[in-house]
């Protein structure tokens, strides 16, 4: 025996419980609540109508789209190498980009992986902890995040009521002031009421901001 090892003295204390045990309680609550979600995979051609993805124009299956993407690996390779500041914007980001600005007839656009890491740079951005957030009910959980991350003061206003959204403004000091919402909403698939939300954003010299990506197309 080694007598480093016998020296030791012998702890009578009890091990503690695993430190990720509440992990598995949180999953047996979420399972008894019903709010459990697994993912499935899908084949390439499984047939099936997809009435639940996003592809609302069809173009992932554009023969034009998969031969310029295919184009595009063969020459580019299969990624960016980098972050966009460093070494990961291509000639090809900087095309696309124009000529979404063009499209959309704005000054200028960029181009983010998706529409959620989108959402959490422009909140982040534009606001600070001194800024209110004015934000729909219904906002997708990007806008949430995107609105939790930047540390604002965050007020929940209920949907689609450009009158609660000017109730909110008109409550706040001098602080700076953003309000946000979905343009086409994901789940209820109604329309945000726009001019009356620009309108109500203007008289109370607050920013609009509209996340699209349900209404672009």
């Amino acid at each position: 025996m080694n007598p480093s090892l016998a020296a030791e003295p012998r702890s009578s204390a009890v091990a503690p419980a695993n430190v990720f045990d509440w992990l598995d309680e949180t999953a047996e609550m979420r399972a008894e609540a019903g709010l459990t979600r697994t993912v499935r995979s899908r084949a390439a051609d499984d047939g099936v109508l997809d009435l639940a993805g996003n592809d609302y124009l069809g173009l992932t299956r554009h023969p034009v789209v998969v031969r310029a993407a295919a184009d595009a690996a063969l020459r580019w390779g299969g990624g960016s190498t980098g972050s966009r500041l460093v070494t990961g914007t291509t000639a090809l980001h900087t095309e696309l980009e124009e000529e979404l600005a063009e499209f959309c007839g704005v000054e200028a656009a960029l181009v983010f992986s998706s529409g959620y890491t989108a959402n959490l740079a422009a909140l982040t951005a534009l606001t600070d902890p001194d800024t209110l957030i004015v934000s729909d009910a219904y906002n997708h959980a990007s806008l949430i995040d995107g609105c939790r991350l930047a540390r604002a003061d965050v007020q929940r206003v209920p949907h689609s009521d450009p009158a609660a959204v000017a109730e909110a403004l008109a409550g706040r000091a001098k602080r700076r002031a953003l309000v946000v919402t979905d343009s086409v909403f994901s789940v209820d698939g109604d329309a945000a009421p726009l001019p009356a939300l620009s309108a109500a954003a203007r008289a109370h010299g607050a920013a609009l901001l509209v996340d699209d990506a349900h209404g672009l197309g």
